[in-house]
């Protein structure tokens, strides 16, 4: 199967550098970029209903930018004045440095670990103390909450925002030779857009083993899978496709 043309299920990159783009140049495709998720917030109305006191918290758990977003909108909507004493537990240090955004960064209340909940949590381990607030999607990954249920944190689980399926109807007519999906979500966008979607010659590509069971579950057939041994990025197990597509021919 020749690859030509890929969809990828994410916003197009901002700024003329890319892999994509040069992945582009190198075997002359055609890449478009097109969200198949998008997030919504929920209102003040629906946060209160889930009868969640932010005062009650002395910690935050912040597993994304969007969850950073989600919790000061949240809080300005409800009127809550965040107390300085408030900690941050950052997944990532690029949620750390994102949190300036809305708090000086000051390492005494802002934490932050390589990038996975095990290793925030040997963090959390020496703040036993804090009462934590997780501001997360309504398709949470179960296995946040058990890692903080393992290691026994007093934790408040809110959903602040939610994942939904954006509008792709005006692609029912345009084929591509490879999709690329980076989450369960983007799948279920597809089917939701498609609900008769039949693969045929189509690849399929999907980042990370969530993804990849979404493919599975929805009997299709997973082409391309990444991290890959010999190619850690979904850029890497592209190329490394199309070469194995151009050696058969």
């Amino acid at each position: 199967m020749a690859i030509k043309t890929i969809l990828v299920s994410q916003p197009q990159p901002e700024g003329d550098k890319s892999p994509y783009f040069d992945l582009a140049d190198k075997y002359k495709l055609k890449i478009d970029f097109r969200p198949f998720i998008k997030v919504e917030g929920i209102d003040a109305k629906e946060f209160r209903a889930q009868k969640i006191n932010l005062a009650d918290h002395t910690a935050v758990i912040l597993t994304s930018k969007v969850a950073v977003d989600h919790f000061f909108r949240i809080a300005q909507e409800t009127r809550f004045e965040v107390p300085e004493s408030m900690k941050y537990f950052c997944i990532s240090e690029a949620v750390a440095l994102y949190l300036q955004k809305y708090v000086p960064y000051r390492k005494r209340k802002i934490f932050f670990g390589k990038q996975t909940i095990e290793e925030l949590t040997e963090l959390m381990k020496k703040h036993k103390g804090e009462n934590y607030l997780l501001p997360c999607t309504d398709i949470l990954r179960d296995n946040i909450p058990q890692t903080l249920e393992l290691q026994k944190m007093q934790f408040s689980k809110t959903i602040l925002y939610r994942t939904v399926a954006s509008d792709l109807t005006d692609l029912e007519d345009v084929y591509y030779d490879l999709l690329v999906f980076f989450s369960p979500g983007g799948i279920e966008s597809l089917f939701k857009n498609f609900p008769d979607f039949k693969q045929n010659n189509t690849a399929i590509a999907a980042f990370g083993a969530t993804t990849a069971n979404a493919v599975v579950k929805h009997n299709l057939r997973l082409d391309v899978h990444a991290p890959h041994p010999k190619a850690p990025s979904m850029v890497g197990a592209i190329e490394l496709f199309i070469k194995d597509q151009l050696k058969k021919k």
